[in-house]
């Protein structure tokens, strides 16, 4: 062997390369809101553990056993101690408060934040712009123990609320600071027929991602539609 051929770099990793997440448990915090709920309902549509957070675990046990599929309720703190991977569904307005209230409980967690800041008035939805730079930003901050990503943003919660639709059609952008944990969050949302998961940079560009979805309420109301996005050429 020359030396050239011991220093020879490994050949790239295929980004269509994604694990086997089928085994891991899946904890929706928010899981009885219409986004959360939906999240919950087609990733255990799809043979995906899930289990469904709320404040009052009674709430999460009574919407688990409306959707079933196996899908468990519990308190948000035992949802997020029994999960591997943690979506966070919450109210733009609560997001703060639950994560700082769940820190120990999301320590070494997969977090993946969907949450968008979004403001209402009469012309209709608008992007707001939190201090940290985003959501997804935010809760890295507060969460310096988990592994903060941010995926889920741009899909319709009548959609995937929908038991007559079998697939949705749409590409998940992904965005996080470490490759093994987006290529997870990847993987996880191709288990949803239709949908894909790309990688979309860093947390640092997660504002942009959230902020799309003023663009596609925009879109929704002028077309009566449910839009969702698709990457070209990837």
């Amino acid at each position: 062997m020359t030396s050239s051929d011991s220093t020879q770099k490994p050949p790239a990793k295929d980004p269509r390369d994604l694990p086997d997440v089928s085994g891991l448990i899946v904890g929706v915090l928010g899981g009885t809101g219409d986004q959360g709920r939906g999240l919950a309902y087609r990733l255990a549509r799809a043979g995906q553990k899930v289990i469904i957070g709320s404040r009052a675990a009674d709430r999460a046990e009574t919407a688990a056993a409306e959707l079933g599929l196996g899908v468990e309720g519990a308190d948000n703190a035992e949802c997020a101690r029994r999960s591997d991977i943690v979506i966070i569904a919450v109210p733009w307005d609560g997001h703060a408060k639950t994560l700082e209230a769940l820190r120990e409980e999301l320590t070494g967690k997969l977090v993946v934040d969907c949450v968008n800041p979004l403001g209402f008035d009469k012309q209709g939805a608008y992007a707001l712009k939190p201090e940290e730079g985003s959501a997804a930003q935010q809760a890295a901050l507060l969460l310096p123990g988990s592994r903060v990503t941010a995926a889920f943003h741009h899909l319709s919660a009548v959609l995937l609320q929908d038991e007559s639709v079998d697939e949705i059609d749409t590409d998940v952008m992904v965005l996080g600071e470490v490759r093994a944990d987006t290529d997870i969050v990847q993987a996880l949302a191709a288990r949803i027929p239709g949908m894909r998961g790309v990688f979309a940079g860093r947390l640092r560009n997660a504002h942009q991602v959230e902020s799309l979805v003023a663009n596609l309420i925009s879109v929704n109301r002028r077309y009566k539609a449910h839009a969702g996005l698709r990457v070209t050429d990837v």
